[in-house]
């Protein structure tokens, strides 16, 4: 090839950047490349290429040339190229390369190898389920994959999924003074296999919905009460939104996360409690 076909190339590669044809910029920044891959210029052309994939979602190839982008990417100083590989090899299962692209990036790791499954603090995604978009906390497990600590109330999701997602925030959360991120989901990466229930509940009192949800997070499974679900438009999810952990008393429904002998057993033990009063559940269902 020569060096003018190249540039064209690339001129076009850039083009189709801009009209966000993914995989017409990746096709010509890669025949580039095949001729040309260590030029100045081509540690750039190696990970747009791979950022073109990772947008396609096609994890193999963002895999491929994100190998090709880190090796070209100076390491320790926070370079993307290393956290997109970082992502595309998490998807792969590549652990001893994602934990090589986390290094390269310049995030401490826990000792160890294969999967990561450190503490990483608290976080949001906002999942996309066909149309549905919901934002959940989640306990991040590594950089790029959380498990959810809330049950969802959009349909096709469940508590305790783990789920990978992107590297750059869309949105924060602020509780108590602390701001959180809001990460876009990129896929589930791993299912739960506690359904999702939904109950409703009468409380004379916030404390009694509150004990209900310290009662099932005991048990290692999950409760949502309708009144602590915000409904933002797509404008306000993707800013800074300050959120209150408040849920409110009398008859609502509430999301759970159990198997359901369980569910009935933990809903009949919080009516019944030495202190309760007023507590009482009904129309206990499966919904997901």
């Amino acid at each position: 090839m020569e060096k003018s076909e190249a540039r064209k190339l690339i001129e076009q590669a850039r083009a189709a950047w801009d009209a966000e044809d993914w995989l017409r910029a990746a096709e010509s920044y890669e025949r580039v490349l095949a001729h040309f891959p260590d030029l100045n210029a081509s540690a750039v052309w190696w990970y747009d290429a791979a950022l073109a994939h990772k947008f396609l979602r096609n994890w193999a190839k963002a895999y491929d040339l994100g190998r090709e982008a880190a090796a070209r990417a100076p390491r320790g100083e926070g370079d993307p190229a290393y956290w997109n590989l970082g992502i595309a090899a998490t998807i792969q299962r590549d652990w001893a390369t994602a934990r090589e692209a986390w290094t390269g990036f310049g995030i401490e790791l826990p000792d160890g190898e294969g999967q990561i499954d450190g503490r990483f603090g608290l976080a949001c995604v906002r999942l996309d389920t066909g149309g549905e978009r919901e934002v959940v906390w989640i306990e991040r497990l590594c950089p790029t994959r959380g498990r959810v600590v809330n049950v969802p109330v959009s349909g096709g999701r469940r508590y305790g999924e783990i789920v990978v997602h992107d590297g750059e925030p869309k949105g924060e959360r602020v509780v108590d003074g602390s701001t959180y991120p809001v990460f876009d989901e990129l896929l589930l990466f791993e299912a739960s296999r506690l359904p999702t229930l939904e109950v409703t509940v009468a409380a004379g009192e916030a404390a009694d919905l509150e004990a209900l949800v310290d009662l099932f997070t005991e048990h290692g499974f999950g409760a949502e009460p309708a009144s602590s679900v915000r409904l933002l438009c797509a404008c306000c999810s993707e800013g800074t939104h300050e959120q209150k952990r408040d849920v409110d008393a009398g008859a609502q429904q509430v999301s759970l996360a159990a198997p359901e002998d369980e569910a009935r057993q933990l809903l009949d033990r919080w009516a019944g409690g030495a202190t309760a009063t007023g507590r009482n559940w009904s129309g206990l269902t499966v919904v997901g």
